[in-house]
């Protein structure tokens, strides 16, 4: 089977990015399909490093070109570049005819307006990464988004609670059908963690422009209301936190590290796929933060970060956004509501801390390595 996946990892360099890609091009390619990457998403570069949209995709480039080589896919990769109207990698009429003939193409995060003269007979699947924006925008007449999501052919969604009574996020008339991030579990083997290392999380703690209104009630696409839950949260337990954080002011930094969090750059720690790994093979596990609209509307959405802190056998405690309605928790998963729970939750596993070890690795196994998640898009898709 030849499959094509459609991404943003050129417009947004980042290694999180990468990792989300990878993971589905090498899951694909290990249940024995031929896979390759297409980015046209027509918007221009983005660049992490002066936090702006870039003049020139020189460095998103070179940064598509440097991760690809490093995972053996330097023949398996297109980008185009709308500020020379320019492909790099494959060229235009090998894209053109890649798309024409795939039987699959994967639109992951929804990155790529669907081109149907570009498709003869693959089947195209919606991957919707961000759960609740589009749902609430056809549930409430958006006939742009209807349109848009209705040219695909199946649709996937990070989101398990989405459609059901459980979540206030609607199916807007659209069959979705439930996934999780995958991660390939032994691309993040690593000697056990340090049980004096700290915990770590990469996030933005500002986003802008994607809030949801449903019912006169706004829900923001954004961490920073929870990430004030939690903001005294060190002087609740001895274990050491530490964030990379982006999108945050310097008065709110100032204010964060008075509470005794440790506080990284970024970028630095994210400008490539091994920054990105070795910061999270340095933790001892990950506390997380997660966006308000995701928590108050019991999503189900689950992190294709956290997927990576797990497969390396660091627990994680988390936000609970309603996944626990798929994935069992208590043991290397913790989740909690509360700075309270939050605090237990950490000190929980800082007392049997190579039990949950293990226990976090063996869910990764379980429920989120992609020869788990993957078939399952295989089989919808048909043969």
């Amino acid at each position: 089977m030849r499959i094509v996946v459609l991404g943003l990892m050129g417009q947004y360099p980042l290694g999180g990015m990468a990792w989300q890609v990878l993971h589905h091009l090498l899951g694909f390619r290990r249940l024995g399909c031929d896979c390759f990457y297409v980015e046209n998403s027509g918007a221009p570069p983005y660049s992490p490093r002066r936090l702006s949209i870039a003049e020139s995709a020189n460095d998103n480039i070179r940064f598509l070109r440097d991760t690809f080589r490093q995972f053996g896919l330097s023949e398996s990769w297109a980008y185009y570049d709308c500020l020379t109207n320019r492909w790099f990698g494959m060229g235009k009429s090998a894209v053109r005819e890649l798309l024409e003939h795939a039987d699959l193409i994967v639109n992951l995060c929804g990155a790529t307006l669907p081109d149907p003269d570009q498709r003869r007979k693959g089947c195209l699947v919606y991957i919707d990464t961000d759960p609740g924006l589009e749902q609430v925008r056809i549930a409430q007449g958006d006939r742009a988004s209807r349109e848009y999501l209705e040219a695909h052919d199946l649709h996937f969604s990070y989101g398990w609670n989405v459609g059901e009574p459980s979540s206030r996020i609607p199916s807007g008339g659209i069959a979705w059908r439930k996934t999780h991030p995958p991660v390939l579990v032994d691309l993040w083997d690593a000697p056990a963690g340090r049980a004096n290392a700290s915990w770590r999380s990469i996030a933005t703690y500002r986003n802008k422009g994607k809030d949801l209104v449903i019912d006169g009630e706004i829900y923001l696409w954004s961490k920073h209301p929870n990430f004030e839950q939690v903001v005294a949260l060190p002087a609740r337990t001895s274990e050491r936190l530490e964030l990379a954080l982006a999108n945050i002011d310097e008065a709110d930094r100032a204010r964060f590290s008075s509470h005794g969090w440790g506080l990284r750059d970024p970028y630095t720690l994210t400008k490539s796929a091994g920054s990105y790994r070795r910061y999270v093979l340095g933790a001892k596990g990950e506390f997380s933060v997660e966006k308000d609209c995701y928590v108050r509307l019991n999503s189900g959405w689950f992190s294709d970060r956290t997927v990576c802190f797990l497969a390396a056998g660091r627990p994680c405690v988390v936000q609970d956004t309603g996944f626990t309605s798929r994935v069992p928790t208590g043991l290397g998963l913790l989740t909690w509501h509360t700075a309270e729970e939050a605090a237990d939750a950490l000190d929980r596993v800082a007392r049997d801390y190579e039990r949950h070890a293990r226990a976090a690795r063996a869910l990764a196994i379980e429920f989120f390595e992609a020869r788990v998640l993957l078939p399952q898009i295989l089989k919808s898709a048909g043969p």
